[in-house]
């Protein structure tokens, strides 16, 4: 029986390569990919992920519009290492239309695609959490219809890759991450900024992962050139413990989910992302107010969650997992 993945990603170059790995495992099934805000704006999020589906040959699997903003957090970009457009500034000038876009809301679909597979659906997050919070709150039963539940996010030792403490997709919507951590009551795991910084992969194996003669590594090759000029750079090359290489976060995230056989070791923690305090500048949790496009639970599309005590605030309840992979082939 296929391991079902629900995908969802702010599709910048490593989440490209992680949704590839994916397409790529014989024993996996996609159910679909849900996008969000993070490396680049919604709009350019879309028009990735729809390109790499189109490398792949793959446009049959539903694509489906989500959170274009954090859900209080101003909205970040990770333009300095995915480019400007998300994807190596590498154009296509024949990329796939928008109006291959499901219809229905990414949180909506979410949420309807683990009731209707409950139990069977691992969700793999390797954007800001906001499609997921926001699912929680529309649905508080969601997560107990997931398998599990693979992220690539947050950090253990206040190791920062966008502010002093803060890895980014975290940083991008704290308040998102605090809920899912607090909420979700399936099996978490995190592949976390530090462990990814001890698990880079090496240039030699780069190289001839790049190398392949297909579209798809020619296509890899391409969208990653900026972000391995970045990480060839001694400022990035700092943040690097395992000696010098390439780190694609998302794809340590990936490689578990689709095989779980990759986890050689394991941590049990309680996480909870902080969100206040000097290094944290949004205003702590009260309201939430989903993000337009993120639900229809009103009229004007939005829902909303007044904090009553029941724990937002206090320390995340569910045990997470800190990744340690194999390195092997992906």
């Amino acid at each position: 029986m296929k391991r079902k993945l629900l995908i969802d990603v702010d599709t910048g170059v490593d989440d490209a390569q992680s949704i590839m790995l994916a397409l790529a495992s014989p024993d996996v099934e996609v159910l679909g990919i849900t996008c969000c805000h993070g490396n680049t704006k919604l709009e350019n999020v879309l028009k990735n992920t729809l390109r790499v589906l189109k490398v792949c040959n793959r446009l049959d699997i539903p694509v489906f519009r989500g959170c274009e903003n954090p859900l209080l957090a101003k909205r970040r970009s990770a333009a300095d290492y995915h480019g400007a457009d998300g994807l190596g500034e590498v154009p296509d000038p024949k990329a796939p239309s928008l109006e291959l876009l499901q219809k229905k809301n990414a949180v909506n679909a979410m949420i309807k695609i683990a009731k209707e597979n409950s139990g069977e659906v691992t969700l793999v997050a390797t954007a800001p959490l906001t499609n997921l919070a926001v699912a929680v709150e529309l649905d508080p039963s969601f997560p107990k219809h997931l398998k599990a539940l693979y992220i690539m996010g947050g950090n253990t030792e206040s190791r920062g890759n966008t502010t002093v403490c803060g890895e980014f997709n975290f940083v991008a919507d704290p308040e998102a991450a605090h809920i899912v951590l607090d909420r979700f009551t399936c099996p978490i795991s995190i592949a976390c900024w530090e462990f990814c910084c001890m698990r880079s992969l090496p240039w030699s194996f780069v190289d001839e992962w790049f190398s392949r003669k297909t579209e798809k590594a020619k296509f890899l090759k391409e969208i990653s050139a900026l972000s391995m000029k970045k990480a060839r750079s001694p400022e990035y090359e700092k943040e690097i413990t395992a000696g010098k290489g390439f780190n694609p976060c998302d794809l340590f995230a990936m490689a578990a989910a689709v095989d779980d056989t990759f986890i050689t070791e394991s941590e049990q923690v309680n996480g909870s992302p902080s969100l206040t305090g000097p290094l944290h500048s949004e205003p702590p949790l009260t309201d939430l107010v989903s993000p337009s496009g993120c639900g229809d639970g009103g009229a004007d599309g939005s829902s909303h969650a007044r904090d009553d005590g029941s724990g937002l605030h206090g320390a995340a309840g569910e045990e997470t997992q800190d990744l340690h992979h194999q390195k092997r082939g992906l």
